[in-house]
């Protein structure tokens, strides 16, 4: 019964290990967007750049952020912005969306994606964090 016991526990430990393994961060995205900050803004009061401003991005389809000139690629890429797309499409922009004006090599480390996803997340589409 105690080897029973022990063996849950360890079950249960190793559990929540993994979770917090991937975790996300927002603190951490925030520092991480620092990457994006000369191409793209967030928060009240954003404004398109070189790239388009990122508020509201889940749920958002591509190419519709206003008054922002969208490659073609990225206008007909289908892509409705949700964690599962920005998590590939930030690996290797270029690679899941060919022909795209975004001239960014990508993020490669998932811990890094996962906070700056949960960074992003957290802004509706009017820059306020929900």
């Amino acid at each position: 019964m105690q080897k029973l016991r022990l063996s849950a526990l360890v079950l249960i430990v190793s559990s929540l290990a993994v979770s917090a393994a991937f975790a996300q961060d927002v603190a951490a995205g925030k520092t991480s967007f620092n990457k994006c900050l000369a191409c793209h803004a967030i928060g009240e009061g954003a404004k398109n750049k070189v790239g388009p401003e990122l508020n509201g991005l889940n749920g958002r389809k591509s190419g519709t952020a206003p008054d922002y000139s969208y490659s073609e690629a990225n206008k007909n890429s289908g892509i409705t912005w949700n964690e599962a797309e920005f998590k590939e499409y930030i690996k290797d922009p270029k690679a899941k969306v060919p022909n795209t004006k975004m001239s960014f090599a990508g993020i490669k480390n998932q811990q890094e994606i996962n906070d700056l996803w949960a960074f992003l997340a957290q802004y509706d589409k009017d820059g306020k964090i929900k």
